[in-house]
């Protein structure tokens, strides 16, 4: 079975940036959709963004279009969130999760990671 492992968390200031990536090991992440979640403390666990990994199509949440950006390294078996120009409401643990559909609900994934901690301070 896939196992999935997030790194790149930490604290920045606004206007910082962060590069999250999510590793998968015992397969790999061909026909698959790979999504990225994030959930604030208190607060909902919600979509961010996805890439289908054969394809390339790349979807994101309004919120974070034309400042974050995610792409995939074939050879590294490896998806990457660029995170730029963040902001305090960015704030939140980050997860990885693989499906076979796209599917904006943290809901029916067949595989989620750990979560990597993404602080920005004001």
């Amino acid at each position: 079975q896939v196992q999935l492992v997030e790194y790149g968390g930490g604290s920045v200031q606004a206007g910082g940036s962060l590069r999250l990536s999510c590793a998968a090991s015992g397969g790999t992440f061909s026909g698959l959709v790979v999504h990225w979640f994030r959930q604030a403390p208190g607060k909902e666990r919600n979509f961010v963004a996805a890439i289908r990994w054969n394809e390339g199509s790349i979807y994101y949440i309004n919120s974070v279009q034309g400042r974050f950006t995610i792409s995939k390294d074939s050879a590294e078996n490896t998806v990457y969130l660029q995170m730029d120009s963040l902001k305090p409401e960015d704030t939140a643990d980050y997860y990885c999760a693989a499906g076979e559909k796209y599917i904006v609900l943290p809901y029916g994934m067949e595989y989620w990671g750990k979560g990597a901690r993404v602080t920005v301070s004001s």
